[in-house]
């Protein structure tokens, strides 16, 4: 395997999934469900994530692969599958513990292949912080749906319904990237008034679970599904997508290879509760 350094930025969170018959709390954000993708497939990676549980460190697959910035207050996620399908309604507390360039220039690898960034929401990355990851000059691996949320309606003391909108700002964060990971729904919001072409990014790739996903780069590649008969929890399945297809993707360069593979992961973590796990 060729030896590359992959930085995975962003939030963890204490998750409440809820089906029609089940109700569980777990570890959850976007650099817990992708460790567990890397830890199998590329292990030359390094998380670095924010919370103030710093126990939640130990529930990463490689503890020693996880640096933590403590912070004051931590991201939590209620999830409700009504259907037991892909629909989802989410709440949030909104946690604003933005990860900064002081958090992170001290911590930061001396020798960086690439990175990827997985906002949870508005307020975890500033224009500065993306700015100051940019001058590294390597290749950018970026999820929207973080940067497009926004509180919408309070449900209870703690919790928020979530307002997915863009702003000027988030189409100046995503320009000049390697790579751009959104689902159908984000895709309609930020193509209403964009072309792909304004951005200046090599590839978007739009995931929109059992309907298969695309990627839009020289062309547009349609991608099947991979067909799951018994899920189980689909919490994390956009995530493991990304850290599958960015796996295949750096040692491949293949767009087709990358895309497949990742939806056979993806279909893989369907089957159990929680993270991707190896079926040998």
């Amino acid at each position: 395997m060729i030896s590359m350094t992959l930085v995975v930025i962003g939030p963890v969170t204490q998750d409440l999934i809820i089906t029609k018959d089940n109700k569980q709390s777990k570890t959850g954000g976007a650099v817990y469900f992708q460790s567990f993708v890397f830890e199998e497939f590329f292990k030359d990676y390094l998380i670095i994530t924010n919370c103030s549980d710093a126990s939640l460190r130990n529930d990463f697959p490689n503890p020693d692969k996880v640096k933590l910035i403590k912070k004051e207050c931590t991201h939590y996620f209620i999830n409700e599958y009504p259907n037991n399908d892909d629909f989802r309604l989410q709440y949030s507390n909104f946690a604003n513990i933005p990860i900064t360039e002081n958090d992170l220039s001290s911590i930061l690898p001396k020798d960086i292949d690439a990175f990827i960034i997985n906002p949870l929401n508005a307020y975890d990355f500033s224009k500065e912080v993306i700015n100051y990851l940019k001058s590294f000059d390597v290749p950018i691996f970026m999820s929207l749906q973080g940067f497009l949320r926004y509180p919408f309606k309070k449900i209870d003391e703690d919790y928020y319904s979530l307002s997915l909108r863009l702003t000027p700002e988030v189409t100046d964060l995503i320009c000049d990237i390697e790579g751009l990971f959104l689902d159908e729904s984000e895709a309609e919001i930020l193509f209403e008034n964009f072309d792909f072409k304004d951005f200046n990014i090599n590839e978007i790739v739009v995931t929109n679970g059992s309907k298969g996903s695309r990627v839009l780069a020289d062309k547009e590649y349609k991608i099947p599904a991979v067909k799951c008969d018994d899920v189980v929890d689909s919490t994390g399945c956009g995530d493991t997508y990304v850290a599958a297809y960015i796996s295949k993707k750096l040692i491949t360069n293949s767009i087709l290879k990358s895309a497949n593979f990742a939806s056979k992961i993806a279909s893989d973590k369907l089957r159990f509760f929680g993270p991707f796990k190896s079926d040998k």
